[in-house]
């Protein structure tokens, strides 16, 4: 993949895309909040790895536009990219937990009223 495709966004966008194969880039633009030309490029390497197929159909906004269907391969692709996501969420909301707890304990021991008191 491009360096400039992360994870998150190829999860994302994998993701759209099963989810809405009739989107244009523009939309896909709108909705991963890149450029039209960042989704061309990554639609581009998604189509190079087999991961995605683009058909043509006509729709009555444009002449002709693009059905974007991931492949079997795509779709095995979508399932290991959106493990990884959720792995690396967890692992984030673990480290954030733990940090809520700590600052938790801090302002309890800071708010508790002194011995000297």
């Amino acid at each position: 993949m491009p360096a400039t495709l992360t994870a998150e966004v190829r999860y994302r966008l994998l993701k759209y895309l099963a989810e809405h194969p009739e989107a244009s880039q523009r939309d896909l633009a709108r909705e991963l909040g890149v450029s039209v030309g960042k989704v061309n490029y990554c639609l581009r390497a998604l189509i190079e790895k087999g991961w995605v197929k683009a058909r043509n159909f006509r729709n009555s906004r444009h002449k002709a536009a693009y059905l974007y269907v991931l492949t079997p391969n795509g779709m095995e692709e979508k399932v290991n990219v959106t493990a990884a996501f959720l792995r690396r969420k967890l692992d984030e909301y673990d480290v954030l937990s733990k940090e809520i707890e700590r600052l938790t304990q801090e302002v309890s021991e800071l708010a508790a009223p002194s011995p000297e008191s």
